[in-house]
């Protein structure tokens, strides 16, 4: 059965651009569109265009002194003096042009679905180009310009004064929206991600549990190096819904990176495609139960673009939109056949990985026996239901 769900995207999303041998590469998103469209998962009817965020929105986060050099920089014909104390220029973040056009426009998609799904026209909505979840309120961050995530739950307090449960299932920790709501009473942010031991950005200890009147309500599961899907989904299972019955939200907000997948470049989780299906199920169910099912959800971090992100996200938007994916699909041969020619790698023939096809983790018990003392300390201070 069809769930009314926005699908936010514009080609113009392409734009946020750093360079051809940057990590960070928008063509996941076109793949990924193609993909649903030739499994018959996405029609026209469903895409809704974003819209650009204005710099009074984006100053609900960010500093406008920051906000001014990000557009400065993008215009500029030669590298800002001051780019580099706003985290500008850097290997991470390279200037490129139009920067804050297309910044503000990957925002504005995501206020977009904000907007659909608090007037009540949406039930879910989804913003695969947002989840920019590292920028800080004055310096880009983790490949980040402006996070869109932030810019996302400033806006929902200040216009629905709605309490706001973040989840952030990236293998990088939410260090950009976890610190932007620090001490927020009406924002929980939950964050399960690879610990910070040799991993960007080294936050997301299991001691960040918030300040002041947010004591608490600043989440975190680092999980351990290697984590398989049973660990991993473990800690899922027992966290998020112990942590959403005790918050009682009025809105879910999710950022969805896949980069906890095994083949991922940049992380050391081992998990497979089985988790992108239990990840947005469970948030799907627990908005149903507790906000009448207003869930917004964006992409994320995800660098394997060929094998993973394509797939991840199909499931990720079949879920949100109430046409889940059982069976192991294999993927249209179209398709296959139009990326197989660009593809460094041998793309995958179905939608979720075959069981038996990633060696086995020497360390798995002693990774699960660690992530269980883990799920026990996040469960400690948070709000219980």
């Amino acid at each position: 059965m069809s769930i009314k769900t926005a699908f936010i995207y514009s080609e113009e999303y392409l734009d946020y651009f750093f360079n051809d041998d940057h990590p960070f590469n928008q063509k996941r998103l076109v793949m990924t569109v193609d993909l649903l469209r030739m499994m018959n998962l996405l029609q026209d009817s469903d895409i809704v265009a974003p819209r650009l965020a204005t710099k009074e929105e984006l100053a609900l986060v960010h500093d406008r002194q920051y906000i001014e050099v990000v557009e400065a920089a993008g215009h500029a014909t030669e590298e800002l003096a001051v780019a580099g104390s706003f985290g500008l220029g850097t290997e991470d973040c390279p200037v490129f042009p139009n920067m804050h056009e297309a910044t503000a426009l990957t925002v504005g998609g995501t206020l977009r679905a904000v907007e659909l799904v608090m007037s009540g026209e949406y039930r879910h909505a989804l913003n695969l180009a947002g989840g920019l979840h590292h920028g800080f309120r004055g310096r880009a961050s983790g490949f980040c310009i402006y996070n869109d995530c932030s810019v996302a739950v400033a806006y929902l307090r200040k216009h629905y004064n709605a309490r706001v449960l973040y989840i952030d299932t990236d293998a990088h920790h939410g260090d950009g929206v976890q610190w932007a709501f620090y001490d927020d009473p009406n924002v929980l942010t939950l964050s399960f991600h690879e610990t910070g031991k040799y991993l960007f950005p080294g936050t997301g200890n299991i001691t960040e549990r918030g300040d002041g009147q947010g004591y608490g309500l600043s989440v975190n599961v680092p999980l351990d190096a290697f984590t398989e899907d049973e660990s991993w989904l473990e800690a899922y299972y027992n966290v998020l819904p112990t942590v959403a019955r005790g918050f009682k939200p009025d809105v879910i907000v999710t950022q969805n990176g896949c980069d906890a997948h095994t083949f991922d470049p940049l992380t050391h989780l081992s998990a497979s495609m089985k988790i992108y299906r239990e990840i947005p199920r469970l948030a799907r169910t627990l908005a149903d139960e507790l906000c009448e099912g207003r869930l917004i959800a964006t992409g994320g971090g995800g660098y394997d673009i060929w094998r993973v992100v394509p797939r991840a996200w199909s499931i990720l938007w079949a879920e949100l939109s109430g046409r889940r994916i059982v069976d192991n699909l294999p993927l249209p041969s179209e398709w296959i056949e139009k990326y197989q020619q660009e593809s460094p790698v041998q793309l995958a023939p179905t939608i979720f990985d075959p069981e038996g096809l990633f060696p086995p983790i020497p360390r798995r018990q002693e990774i699960t026996t660690k992530n269980k003392n883990t799920i026990e300390k996040a469960l400690l201070y948070c709000p219980k239901g």
